[in-house]
């Protein structure tokens, strides 16, 4: 790997996980899960970067890394779900 791929890489993890960091502050402000789940796929985004640079052949083509990728999507797409579900009935008393 050259050094300005390492670089970029690790760009590229810092930068997630800042945003991690932000999301999680808001969750942890307003207790909102949605912030939750987004904060959690910018970590796993952020592993994957850092695992990335750290690989002794670096090819974000590999399973594995579409593998994660998709973990931190479906992570942001059951926020989505999550936020915009209806909220449930309350209890027959």
């Amino acid at each position: 790997m050259s050094p300005v791929h390492g670089m970029l890489q690790g760009a590229l993890a810092m930068g997630t996980f800042v945003i991690a960091v932000i999301f999680l502050r808001y969750w942890r402000d307003g207790g909102d899960r949605f912030f939750l789940y987004f904060a959690l796929s910018f970590f796993v985004q952020a592993v994957n970067r850092v695992a990335l640079a750290l690989s002794a052949s670096p090819q974000e083509g590999t399973p594995w890394q579409y593998g994660v990728r998709l973990l931190a999507y479906l992570l942001i797409l059951v926020a989505i779900i999550d936020k915009n579900r209806p909220p449930g009935r309350p209890a027959a008393t």
